[in-house]
């Protein structure tokens, strides 16, 4: 008599493939010398009783940012003994005075092989705007080419989000104090405009007379 055949074995359920979610990295610009405030650094002023470049961070690791690269230049050592910046990557800019072209040119470099998808660029002298803004901007990523920025009134502002694919044409043309100026007008029809003008203030701290709007 022949022996029963073992059943098959039954066919594997294939439920949805997960999908990894994109690395969006925080990119701090805190390295200017404040030339317009008598040279005191911008990342040190002090708000809410820490610097500047502290508050940033903070804002950039809740909006949902990580890694957090931090590009320094003038007052360096300062700002790190100063700045709580623990889990940052920390660039030095040697090219500093050359302007923020230079610091943004340094940070997009510190990211390349780091696997982000896209950068989230925020700047050290605008404690108005804060993790909420980071957190919308962020959540507008949809691929490494994407292109967008924080609106205010319908003017755009910061933060300013760089899909990776973005990284080399921007960084060609960050000079002098215009970062990412130039690619962003260039690219004008790829780029989204994320309104951000009911959760943040994107005023800076510039001058002596901008120093009143520290608390």
């Amino acid at each position: 008599m022949t022996p029963p055949s073992a059943p098959p074995p039954p066919t594997p359920t294939r439920g949805p493939v997960p999908t990894r979610r994109p690395v969006v990295a925080g990119l701090l610009l805190a390295a200017g010398g404040g030339r317009r405030l008598g040279g005191l650094p911008k990342a040190l002023l002090r708000h809410r009783g820490r610097p500047l470049a502290e508050h940033a961070v903070q804002a950039l690791r809740e909006g949902g940012c990580d890694p957090v690269h931090v590009v320094l230049g003038a007052a360096a050592e300062q700002v790190r003994a100063e700045a709580e910046l623990d889990g940052c990557t920390v660039v030095a800019n040697p090219r500093w005075r050359e302007g923020m072209g230079s610091s943004l040119r340094a940070g997009l470099a510190s990211l390349a092989d780091t696997g982000a998808d896209a950068a989230l660029v925020c700047l050290v002298d605008q404690p108005g705007v804060g993790a909420p803004a980071v957190a919308r901007v962020r959540s507008a990523y949809g691929s490494r080419d994407t292109l967008a920025a924080a609106a205010y009134a319908g003017e755009r502002g910061h933060p300013v989000l760089l899909g990776a694919h973005r990284w080399r044409g921007v960084a060609a043309g960050a000079e002098g104090d215009r970062g990412a100026r130039r690619y962003l007008a260039a690219h004008r029809a790829s780029l989204v405009l994320v309104e951000c003008g009911d959760i943040a203030e994107p005023y800076d701290i510039d001058t002596a007379d901008d120093l009143d709007r520290l608390e």
